[in-house]
């Protein structure tokens, strides 16, 4: 069976548990290399061509019903957490529903980079379902680093998030060793350019990372919240639930770290962070007129 460019394949290795796209094809001394991304997992890996399967029709649509399952669920519990938010703070503005009064919220701004342009097309369209203000880049991951700057003075954000595909490999080091990880290098030096422009945790909150990333290093160089703690693989759409709920949450209130990873699909064992401040603010009064 021939496999090409974009097509949906499985690693035999692994019983084809993950969906990949093939990116690249590489032929070096006569074999085959596959490059392939998760398709809904941000996780890039290398697989010989003989290891891989097209998938079958019915496979794909039974492990993407389970992925929209898994989505729908998370979904429903996040819309939960942020009605309360929007809830409480009405309450609070109005003195307890005891005073009619109109005003306006201004959700957290996020700036979304993204080395995944179709990952990049989902977590817009969930951004937008949900509400929140966000401007969408799709930029290459060793390139980040490079243009974070200019990006921020364009688009002044509340929210960073620095994401893409990334991944541990055994062969090239302990898991402690930075040199053994596809982009969290990358990742990381973004977020240090980041920080010059914004040195402040909560003048610029910061997501960073993708699958199996170096979570340590991540946080150390000025992240917010950052994958993956247990080098575990994350969902493409993680970082978009996590940086929602910063949105939303007032900014005179402080986010409980587990308050943010328990409606994401993965968890804590691919999510972690360090206590920050909310970004939304609340102000009157709304003049319909205009």
């Amino acid at each position: 069976m021939n496999i090409g460019l974009m097509d949906i394949v499985g690693r035999l290795s692994y019983n084809c548990d993950i969906m990949f796209r093939v990116i690249d094809i590489r032929v070096e001394n006569g074999k085959k290399t596959v490059i392939l991304y998760g398709e809904d997992f941000r996780l890039a890996a290398d697989a010989p061509y003989e290891d891989l399967v097209r998938m079958d029709a019915v496979k794909v649509q039974r492990l993407t019903e389970e992925c929209r399952s898994l989505e729908e669920q998370s979904f429903r519990l996040f819309r939960q957490d942020v009605d309360l938010l929007l809830q409480k703070q009405e309450y609070e503005v109005t003195e307890g529903y005891s005073k009619s009064k109109s005003y306006f919220q201004m959700p957290g701004r996020v700036l979304h980079l993204d080395g995944d342009s179709n990952y990049l097309k989902k977590c817009l369209t969930l951004y937008e379902k949900v509400g929140v203000p966000v401007y969408g880049i799709h930029c290459n991951e060793r390139e980040m680093s490079s243009k974070i700057g200019g990006l921020i003075e364009t688009y002044r954000p509340d929210i960073l998030v620095v994401t893409g595909h990334d991944a541990y490999s055994k062969s090239k080091g302990e898991p402690g060793d930075i040199n053994a990880y596809r982009h969290s290098w990358h990742f990381g030096q973004t977020v240090k350019e980041a920080r010059k422009k914004v040195p402040h945790l909560d003048q610029l909150v910061i997501f960073a990372g993708a699958c199996q990333s170096h979570f340590e290093s991540l946080i150390q160089a000025g992240a917010n919240f950052a994958s993956s703690p247990s080098r575990v693989n994350i969902h493409a759409l993680d970082p978009v639930y996590i940086v929602s709920k910063i949105s939303f949450t007032p900014f005179m209130e402080r986010i409980n770290v587990w308050d943010v990873l328990r409606n994401t699909l993965t968890g804590d064992k691919g999510l972690g962070g360090i206590e920050t401040k909310g970004v939304l603010r609340t102000g009157m009064p709304f003049n319909k007129k205009y």
